[in-house]
């Protein structure tokens, strides 16, 4: 289970932001990461991302490298066997959704909000049954997270995952409503937020 969780680390990191980050750099010359360091809503909320991904990576290594006694000062919670196993494929599922998702937004993929740059509006593939199919996958994978490795760190990072989740995709949603207007609205009428 230990080098199955260190191949999903390192693979959610590739294959969910340094590979389609390096791919849209280098087609279009934009930095897809949005999130600054002003005192807004959009940049606070950046912060508790980078801070729960941080968290998230630490447990990890500490799950995976760690000795029995680091282990324990994450607050190990008991959970039924099953529910692991349930994890791991949960894990999978949403990083192979997330990565899909990514490649059908194609030139459109931002790490947050891009107010200097134009975005198409993509209303295709998993985006024609979830407005935000990225972020539910992420939301599995906070789910995944928890399964594998049942402590209070990943319980806490689930809980404010999830709530950091459902404020970025509304911020997100406004902004779109904002720059498509009527073809997002119709899209809204279409597809839901989430499933």
């Amino acid at each position: 289970m230990k080098v199955l969780l260190l191949i999903y680390i390192l693979l959610i990191v590739g294959l969910t932001f340094v590979l389609p980050s390096y791919r849209i750099y280098r087609k279009t010359g934009i930095n897809p990461l949005t999130f600054g360091n002003t005192d807004s809503a959009h940049d606070f909320i950046g912060r508790l991302f980078k801070g729960i991904f941080a968290t998230l990576i630490l447990s990890g290594a500490i799950q995976v490298l760690g000795t029995d006694t680091a282990r324990n000062w994450l607050f190990p919670l008991p959970l039924p066997d099953g529910l692991t196993m349930a994890g791991v494929v949960t894990l999978f599922v949403a990083l192979i959704w997330i990565s899909i998702a990514q490649v059908q937004m194609a030139d459109s993929w931002r790490i947050g909000i891009d107010e200097k740059n134009d975005t198409e509006l993509v209303t295709k593939g998993l985006f024609g049954v979830s407005r935000n199919p990225i972020f539910l996958g992420m939301q599995a994978t906070l789910v995944g997270l928890f399964l594998v490795m049942p402590n209070l760190v990943t319980l806490v990072a689930l809980a404010l995952g999830l709530v950091v989740v459902q404020i970025q995709v509304r911020l997100e949603e406004a902004f779109l409503q904002g720059k498509h207007g009527i073809s997002y609205a119709e899209y809204c009428k279409k597809v839901r937020r989430w499933l």
